[in-house]
Formats: structure tokens, C-alpha cells, sequence
């Protein structure tokens, strides 16, 4: 399947740098990251969370980068598996339309051992629990546990909202952490 992924071209003709699906696989995988599509640097590197996002990312979870890329453990699936391209006043475009309903079950019934999706920004958010308000729903997070812990999109512009929610850093992420580290318990 990884191969047919990998080859596919169902956006090639909407991609203004073609068809490159990142995702990072194995039914091994406790955890599982759903997150938005990838961007520019990762599309050049193949390498999900490549960039300043990741790095923001993996210090909310606080985990190194040899787990979060330890496809034994941690499943990363976008929900546009190809960089969209940029929106006309920036920012990435959203995911493609064609590529969760096209890849997305095929892809979560070869990983049966997942214990806790994150639920990276309204995307991925949006896909699996329908409309909502991305902020609302992390600061609810209980609501949604055990199978889910929706977060926000962990780029720069999600600092200011952190700065205003001291909740963040003094209740979300110790759950988080305690949530990730109870699904990747042996």
C-alpha cells in the first residue's frame, strides 16, 4: 500500500510542486498524529514536521526526535498526504479534497494497534469530529479522551493564543504528556 501511496497522482494536477505523499507509517504504531498536509520544507525533505511546527510540536509532547520519528511508536498521517501550495495572501493551502477520502481509511485499517490519535489543527479536528472551534476543543480536551486529544496547529501564529491560556502550559500539556506516554506504554 505504501507503494501505491507513494505513486499516487489523484492532485498531481492541483500540486504546484507535483506529487510527494509524506507520511510515516508502521501497524506496529501505538500513536498516531493527524495533522493538516505538508508544508514547503517538508516537502523538499520528505520528513513530516521538518521545521518549526515540529519543533513546537515535539516540546508540547516533550519527545525527542528519535521516538517521534520511530514508526514502531508514532504514526504520522496528514490529512493531505502532498504540500497543497500557498494561499494568495500566504499561508498553506488547505489539504487537497481528494486525498483523505481517497487514502485515509485505507491507510488507519493497516494500523490496528493505535491507542491515541492527536488531532493536529482544525483539519484533522474537523475530519474526524465534524465543525468546531479549534481552541474550544483543546481546552475541553477530557471530552475527547481516550481515543482522541485534539491540539492546535503548532505554528507561530498559535503562540499568541498560548501566551492568553495559561492553561496550556499549566493543564493541557501535563494531560497530553500522560496521554502519550499511557498509549505508548508497552
Amino acid at each position: 500500500m505504501l507503494q501505491q501511496i507513494r505513486g499516487c497522482t489523484a492532485c498531481a494536477h492541483a500540486l504546484p510542486l507535483g506529487p510527494r505523499p509524506v507520511l510515516h507509517v508502521s501497524p506496529r504504531a501505538r500513536l498516531l498524529i493527524a495533522s493538516q498536509a505538508p508544508g514547503t520544507r517538508v516537502h523538499e525533505t520528505g520528513i513530516s514536521f521538518n521545521d518549526a511546527s515540529g519543533e513546537r510540536l515535539r516540546a508540547w509532547l516533550g519527545m525527542d526526535p528519535a521516538l517521534f520519528y520511530d514508526t514502531e511508536k508514532v504514526a504520522i498521517v496528514p490529512m493531505g498526504l502532498c504540500y497543497p501550495g500557498v494561499l494568495p495572501k500566504g499561508g498553506d493551502q488547505p489539504p487537497r479534497p481528494e486525498c483523505a477520502p481517497l487514502w485515509r481509511k485505507r491507510i488507519l485499517d493497516h494500523l490496528p494497534n493505535i491507542r491515541l490519535t492527536l488531532l493536529v489543527g482544525s483539519y484533522a479536528q474537523n475530519h474526524v469530529l465534524g465543525k468546531g472551534k479549534v481552541f474550544e476543543r483543546v481546552e475541553q480536551f477530557e471530552h475527547y479522551l481516550p481515543t482522541y486529544f485534539p491540539l492546535p496547529h503548532p505554528s507561530w501564529r498559535t503562540g499568541m493564543w498560548e501566551r492568553r491560556t495559561p492553561a496550556f502550559a499549566q493543564t493541557i500539556l501535563p494531560a497530553l504528556r500522560r496521554e502519550v506516554a499511557r498509549a505508548l506504554a508497552a
